[in-house]
């Protein structure tokens, strides 16, 4: 098994094994170069050194019999596998202009291209220095900061992520490159040098003619190895140059499994606390096991043992149980009690591992009472009474979709018609609780009333399926998925208002909301749109009801928004 092939793609992702790639690579060229040193250094003392001119062959022709090329790939073409074998070819007693035919071209390839080689590995190293550094400065910044400083900090590691990834990229292809080039600037000096050697010799005829099949063999290995290069160096810069426009593309996925570094607090006895430990994990979703390997480019890039625990459950943690942005609480199924936290590197990163985790947003215990429900009521008097022909009600901007996962269980493979699908919306409406039930139905029944009025105000079925859908079916977290399934919460909102009277009985509706008694109260505008979150009782006990002076389109929607 020879190098493997360094992917532009796991630049981005930047694991313990594509370090390991990238460090096999750099000890082949640092391979090559000391090889080119030590030739150099031999062909010097064969030059100079005339009494001891048969041992310097000696140690001269060893050195080149004893180089071989490493290749990228599983296997060598015809052509490498004669390249590599290059420096088994027998020398000879006399070398004359080993310098300017030998010495010089391979002493010139090691300065330049080698040399180029470390300098992009001392800026490889710094930049990645520099990125990490940065990362781990961010992650410890307090989540109480304000907020455009955390914005502010956030930008700054995103720039500086994106100039380390380009580096990245830059270095890797220039890796490769040198592989690549080494084959043919180490071994054209070479066979000029055999040329010569053959020309000088009075059996040079001879020799040369015994040589020549070989000679010409390795002219064309040559020639097909540069073409190859040439042609694969074209493609390799269309390719970084398509990954650098959008590198989101091709970053490394897999359905089977996630991985990425994570912080996990490890804490200590007291009084030492806790500390976080920087780990590269990878989450096999269908055991739903997570393994963690302790990786710190800062200690040689050695890679620590391996920790694999059976995942539970994952709860996206707040920042006021923490004081740390983008953490998990993740509880293991083989340390019953034991949860484990862990700090994703970003925004984006923390809604990844919470995907692919299948985790949830923290569970808040919300109760409906009985001022809530008269809330409601004096809500829907208004809008029924001042504007149910207002032309657009409750067409509002600016109300997002979310994922409901629920809606599978609804409108699945199981509701493919209209009755399966009645019947299965039915089910579950009599499974809310009592209250919620009832003010659904509530709800409902001001829809339907609404609609009877369409030729007016224009606000048909569908049109309050587009407005009320995201709202009554408001998914645990935003997803691409929420986007998607963003047509099946309009059809079940279109279906509940159609059905209204067998999904919810009329007569329930009615008998909860005769007991209402109306209010004549205010209502202030800015309790539609708090800053925190309020119970409806909070509401009543703040700000007199009065909806005179609040728009029609706003009222419903924040309202349940804040129930």
């Amino acid at each position: 098994m020879g190098l493997h092939p360094l992917e532009f793609s796991e630049c981005y992702l930047d694991s313990p094994v594509f370090r390991e790639k990238i460090k096999s690579h750099e000890a082949e060229l640092d391979k090559t170069n000391r090889f080119i040193k030590e030739l150099y250094k031999d062909g010097k003392n064969l030059i100079n050194a005339t009494k001891q001119l048969v041992l310097a062959q000696r140690k001269f022709a060893q050195s080149l019999g004893e180089f071989q090329f490493e290749y990228i790939g599983d296997a060598k073409t015809d052509d490498e596998r004669c390249i590599g074998e290059c420096g088994a070819v027998p020398t000879y007693s006399w070398m004359r202009n080993i310098t300017e035919t030998l010495m010089k071209p391979l002493e010139k390839f090691r300065k330049e291209q080698l040399g180029s080689a470390k300098a992009e590995r001392k800026k490889y190293e710094k930049e990645t220095e520099k990125y990490y550094s940065s990362l781990e400065k961010l992650l410890n910044m307090s989540a109480k900061k304000k907020e455009p400083q955390l914005q502010e900090a956030d930008s700054q590691v995103e720039t500086i992520r994106q100039h380390f990834q380009e580096e990245s990229l830059d270095y890797v292809c220039k890796l490769q490159e040198i592989q690549e080039r080494k084959k043919f600037d180490c071994v054209e000096p070479m066979l000029a040098f055999f040329q010569t050697v053959f020309t000088f010799y009075h059996q040079g005829f001879e020799l040369a003619n015994d040589f020549n099949h070989y000679k010409k063999a390795l002219q064309i290995n040559i020639q097909n190895t540069r073409s190859r290069f040439e042609g694969t160096r074209v493609e390799v810069f269309e390719l970084m140059k398509r990954i650098r426009e959008v590198p989101q593309e091709y970053k490394q996925t897999s359905p089977i499994s996630s991985e990425g570094y994570l912080y996990v607090q490890e804490k200590r006895p007291p009084p030492f606390g806790s500390s976080w430990v920087k780990r590269y994990c990878t989450f096999v979703k269908e055991q739903k096991i997570l393994h963690m390997v302790t990786f710190d480019h800062r200690s040689g890039g050695k890679m620590g043992e391996t920790e694999s625990v059976t995942l539970k459950s994952c709860v996206r943690k707040t920042t006021d149980m923490l004081d740390r942005r983008f953490c998990l609480d993740i509880e293991i199924t083989d340390r019953p009690g034991t949860v484990l936290t862990v700090q994703s590197l970003s925004e984006d990163d923390h809604k990844f591992w919470i995907h692919a985790m299948g985790g949830k947003e923290p569970v808040i215990d919300a109760q409906l009472d009985d001022v809530g429900l008269s809330f409601v009521k004096n809500a829907i008097n208004a809008i029924e009474t001042r504007g149910i022909n207002d032309q657009g009600l409750y067409r509002v901007v600016g109300v997002s979709s979310k994922v409901q996962k629920l809606l599978s269980l609804m409108i699945g493979k199981t509701c493919g018609s209209p009755e399966s699908r009645s019947q299965a919306i039915h089910c579950l409406v009599h499974k809310l609780p009592e209250k919620n039930r009832l003010v659904l139905g509530l709800l409902l029944k001001h829809l339907a009333t609404v609609a009877a009025h369409s030729k007016l105000n224009l606000m048909t079925v569908a049109n309050l399926g587009v407005v009320f859908g995201p709202t009554l079916m408001r998914p645990q977290e935003d997803t691409v998925a929420a986007i998607m399934d963003l047509k099946f919460q309009n059809i079940v909102v279109e279906i509940l208002i159609e059905q209204h009277e067998k999904l919810v009985p009329l007569t329930t509706v009615t008998s909860i909301t005769s007991n209402i008694v109306p209010q004549s109260c205010n209502l202030r505008k800015a309790c539609l749109k708090p800053t925190a979150k309020r119970t409806a009782e909070t509401f009543l006990q703040c700000w007199q009801w009065d909806f005179e002076d609040i728009a029609l389109s706003d009222i419903l929607g924040n309202i349940l928004d804040i129930l």
